[in-house]
This record gives C-alpha cells, sequence and structure tokens, in this order.
C-alpha cells in the first residue's frame, strides 16, 4: 500500500474514533467563532458537582491540563479568569480565541477519597472558526478603495485529520458568502478564493470599490448544509 493510502487510512481511523468515541467516552462536538461565549455540557454530571473534574487537551500538542478539579477551578491555569462553572456542571468559557481547540473531558470521581471514578466520561471536541485579515488583527479592516485585501478563515481543529476526511465522511464545508447571504465562487472575477486540502483554510482576496465603505464578508462552516458557525469581518474604506 502506497505512502498517501497509509496516510488516508490513519486519518480516517482518527476520525472515526473522534467521531463515535472510544470504548467507555460519550462524545459530542461543539463548532464555535472565536469571540463568543461557549458553555459545554457534561453528560455524565451527578446530583451535585462537587465530583466533577474537567480536563483539557490540545490532540498531541499539549499535555493534558485540569481546568477544574471536584467542583473547584484551577488558578494556575492561563484561562482562569475566562472559566466558569455551570450549576449543571457545564464547562463555560468566555471569550473563546482559536487556541482554545481541543479536546474537553467531564469526569466524576466519587468515594471516600474521591478516587473512584464514575461512569463514562463525557468528552467534547472544540472545533474554533476563526478568521484574520492582513491588514488587521481585529474583526474590522480599515484599507483605502483600490487596495487589495486578504481574509483568511481557518478552522482549527484536530491537526491529525485533514480537511478533505472531513468533506468526505462529514460533509464538513468551509466558505466565504457576501452581506448578502450569497456564497462566492472561484468563477467571479473580483475575488481570488483559494483553500487548503490538509488544513480547514480558506483564503478570499479582493480589490476593494468606492461602494465597499462597511462591506461586510461572513466566512461559514456547515455540515452537511447546515451551518455550524460563522464569522464576519467588516471591510471599510478610509479616506
Amino acid at each position: 500500500m502506497s505512502d498517501e493510502c497509509h496516510l488516508c487510512l490513519l486519518g480516517l481511523i482518527v476520525l472515526s474514533s473522534l467521531l463515535t468515541g472510544i470504548s467507555g467516552v460519550n462524545v459530542t462536538h461543539v463548532f464555535i467563532s472565536s469571540g463568543e461565549d461557549v458553555r459545554l455540557l457534561c453528560n455524565n454530571a451527578l446530583h451535585d458537582c462537587t465530583s466533577t473534574t474537567w480536563i483539557y487537551n490540545r490532540f498531541r500538542h499539549s499535555a493534558a491540563v485540569e481546568l477544574i478539579c471536584l467542583g473547584i477551578k484551577k488558578k494556575d491555569t492561563e484561562r482562569h479568569e475566562r472559566l466558569s462553572l455551570g450549576s449543571d456542571c457545564s464547562l463555560n468559557i468566555k471569550n473563546i480565541s482559536k487556541e482554545d481547540y481541543g479536546s474537553y473531558t467531564c469526569q466524576q470521581w466519587t468515594g471516600m477519597n474521591r478516587d473512584q471514578k464514575q461512569g463514562p466520561d463525557a468528552r467534547v471536541y472544540l472545533h474554533v472558526l476563526h478568521v484574520s485579515s492582513s491588514s488587521s488583527s481585529s474583526s474590522q479592516t480599515e484599507i483605502s478603495a483600490g487596495r487589495s485585501v486578504t481574509l483568511s478563515c481557518q478552522l482549527y481543529s484536530d491537526p491529525r485529520v485533514s480537511c478533505d476526511d472531513w468533506i468526505r465522511s462529514e460533509g464538513i464545508e468551509l466558505f466565504w458568502v457576501n452581506q448578502a447571504g450569497v456564497k462566492l465562487t472561484r468563477s467571479d472575477s473580483r475575488y481570488q478564493i483559494l483553500s487548503s486540502s490538509g488544513h480547514c483554510l480558506i483564503t478570499l482576496n479582493t480589490t476593494l470599490l468606492n461602494e465597499d465603505h462597511n462591506r461586510e464578508w461572513r466566512c461559514n462552516v456547515t455540515q452537511r448544509d447546515q451551518v455550524k458557525s460563522s464569522v464576519t469581518h467588516t471591510v471599510k474604506s478610509s479616506v
């Protein structure tokens, strides 16, 4: 079997385990846009949250980090100020960034010394949609008419799975629309649209016209034609 086939098979195996879950683990997927707040449900929660522990792992890039231990928020985590535990033991994260993507696992620990794990893990895979501009780091760009701007939209997800595998198996699609909600295509000569087959990344390049002041372009991620998340970027023409 060729190296390409081996890689493709590995990607599909990893993707299958992500979507269906590992034995004894309940898995859900959440798509969110950067800058938004998110609530991750703990599907194995008991009657209170004193047994609840939340663990974060950014797949292969980092070691597991305890965010919540037995219902108490850890103070030594980078995102401490943005985290909170809901009354239903859900994990709430404010102002999501592209760095927050990854695997969040909710566990229940019981017993006299809280050393007995109760029930299956509940795992949430968080996928973050983020848009950046070649001219600005904020959600809007201000440039003069006649100049070009490039907007990059990326879905931050498990790096072990290529975007092609997502597209084939789960019908994931990443695309740009204008402020009227019309999908932009490569056949429109005004736009240069490029996408990456390995990463879920799509770029939009266009030259700003006089009538483009306060023009919005939106990046959507859909699953089987259902919008999962979207990010809007506003371009203003400066004098």
